[in-house]
């Protein structure tokens, strides 16, 4: 559904990234996953027509988008940036419907259909309540939902997810991580940027991780979350562990504290069982 071919960018001289390549499956949800600088938005702005790449390709469902015209790049793919400085006071029902924009019929405008796919969309993101609400009004948090309540209402297959939680608490991060995964089990391919390991290891069924020299691997999970990988990006802060069968990355600095801890506890305990004995 989307494939990336040895794609070059730079801004005047200054190169951002080189030789970049990767694929996404159809209904796959993939984590582009990297430290601050790597690219990852640059990379998303090139593969929308944002900004146009010096060298490589970008293909989507088939077709290189040089020979996608933007009214049909926007009903094959639905962005949700990272931030967004609401200029108008628009309800929040009026922003999700504006997802609907590419599927209108000229002078028959907003159909009944539309008002439907906004308003499920809203219901599918828990935030109904918020309908009738001014969306400039709303929390930063609050605008990300609505944000991704009309990419979820344009109806796509593609989707390009921009730090879909950045803004959010901890609970509705899990939530969104569960509703896009929901989302590309109905056949709709995510590329999800996230800067939490955890978060595209759980939930995830690719991770792209990006550097400041390009690609560093691709690949499941499991294969790709590892301490290699993160010593090679995060220069030696983060360790992977199993906590109750789940993987789990950590600082090194909570880990060694959990070691100790558990290291004094073992002394403890056969100091113990001698003085029974």
């Amino acid at each position: 559904m989307l494939r990336v071919r040895d794609l070059h960018f730079s801004y005047g001289k200054k190169p951002v990234f080189e030789g970049v390549s990767f694929e996404v499956e159809e209904g796959e949800l993939c984590g582009l996953f990297g430290p601050n600088g790597c690219g990852k938005t640059t990379l998303f702005k090139c593969c929308l027509k944002f900004l146009k790449f010096h060298r490589g390709s970008v293909v989507m469902n088939g077709i290189d988008i040089t020979d996608h015209r933007i009214e049909k790049m926007a009903k094959l793919v639905a962005y949700v940036p990272q931030e967004h400085k609401p200029p108008f006071p628009y309800l929040v029902k009026e922003v999700v419907l504006m997802g609907r924009t590419p599927h209108l019929r000229g002078v028959f405008g907003i159909g009944r259909k539309d008002k439907e796919r906004a308003l499920n969309a809203l219901e599918v993101l828990d935030i109904g309540h918020l309908a009738d609400q001014p969306y400039n009004q709303l929390s930063g948090g609050q605008r990300q939902m609505v944000l991704m309540a009309r990419a979820i209402a344009q109806d796509t297959k593609i989707m390009f997810l921009d730090e879909p939680t950045s803004a959010l608490d901890f609970s509705n991060q899990i939530r969104i991580w569960e509703i896009m995964r929901r989302v590309a089990e109905e056949g709709v391919t995510i590329l999800a940027c996230s800067h939490d390991p955890n978060h595209v290891s759980w939930f995830c069924n690719k991770v792209v991780v990006m550097n400041r020299n390009g690609i560093v691997a691709e690949g499941a999970p499991h294969h790709v979350i590892t301490e290699q990988v993160l010593d090679e990006i995060y220069q030696g802060v983060c360790t992977v562990r199993s906590l109750g069968g789940t993987r789990m990355v950590m600082p090194k600095v909570v880990a060694d504290k959990e070691s100790d801890e558990i290291s004094i506890e073992s002394r403890v305990g056969m100091r113990r069982a001698a003085a029974v004995r």
